[in-house]
């Protein structure tokens, strides 16, 4: 049932993601359902292996507010890593190169992006190690020391990252820097109610992040060409209509999230806070 019930959340989670992913770039790159549902599946299996992995109990809506931010956060990065360091795609079409580059120029050489990305990948593997052996070390800490350092830690990455890759090419933005560690710091306290652990704490708060930011740019300023796209024309105007078909799904998925804290906080729990 685990299983199943992990399925599920990834699915809602894939489809939340691609949703907003093909609203905006649609326009741009054109439609195709092998894109479109790309995020789905690939949510669906990292949902099945993190289930495994933590052997997670999924039967209430506690676990399933803190797991579907897990399942979240987890096909971002792995999407994110695999965009920057191991596909190669034609960066001319885009106003911010999404490879990893130097000063906003793409790095070609795949032999140091491959080892960019390595020690990206040992960094992040060392955190997440890191911050299991502070919560072993150090059981009592103060739940607001916790979740100030430790809950916000994903958005900072997130907010390093995203410095990295944007501000060559568009200038540093303070605001934006510091919206992802605010935004995540917010979801983390959520999600502090459903679980005392440290690691999902950060990881789901940093997931839980990127739906709210990412609804906010995708469809508060609709007519807004994303950054990556900025400045760039639309090459499939069919799909400003066709778009919107999907937005009852987004809206779905919405519904599912909102409604799982609701009953989250109506059922009997227990977490960090």
């Amino acid at each position: 049932m685990n299983l199943i019930i992990a399925i599920i959340v990834g699915a809602v989670a894939g489809f939340h993601i691609s949703t907003w992913g093909m609203y905006k770039d649609s326009i741009h790159e054109g439609f195709t359902w092998r894109k479109y549902l790309r995020s789905v599946v690939a949510a669906m299996v990292i949902a099945v292996i993190l289930q495994l992995v933590t052997g997670m109990e999924l039967g209430g809506a506690p676990a399933m507010v803190v797991f579907f931010g897990l399942v979240y956060a987890f096909e971002r990065l792995m999407m994110e890593l695999w965009d920057a360091f191991l596909r190669v795609e034609d960066q001319s079409k885009y106003f911010i190169p999404m490879q990893f580059g130097i000063r906003g120029k793409p790095v070609y050489d795949n032999r140091i992006r491959w080892s960019v990305g390595f020690a990206v990948l040992l960094v992040l593997i060392f955190s997440f190690w890191g911050v299991n052996r502070l919560q072993t070390a150090f059981p009592n800490t103060p739940a607001w020391l916790i979740l100030v350092t430790i809950g916000s830690l994903g958005g900072w990455m997130t907010a390093v990252g995203g410095a990295w890759k944007d501000a060559p090419v568009e200038g540093f933005e303070t605001f934006k820097f510091f919206r992802s560690p605010g935004i995540s710091l917010f979801w983390a306290i959520l999600v502090a109610f459903f679980t005392d652990n440290w690691t999902f704490i950060a990881v789901a708060g940093a997931g839980y992040s990127v739906t709210v930011i990412e609804t906010y740019k995708t469809f508060f300023f609709p007519n807004k060409p994303r950054g990556k796209f900025a400045g760039k024309p639309i090459l499939f105007p069919e799909m400003l209509r066709r778009r919107n078909y999907f937005v009852p799904v987004y809206v779905l998925c919405w519904i599912l999230i909102i409604g799982a804290f609701v009953i989250a906080f109506m059922n009997p729990h227990s977490g960090l806070i």
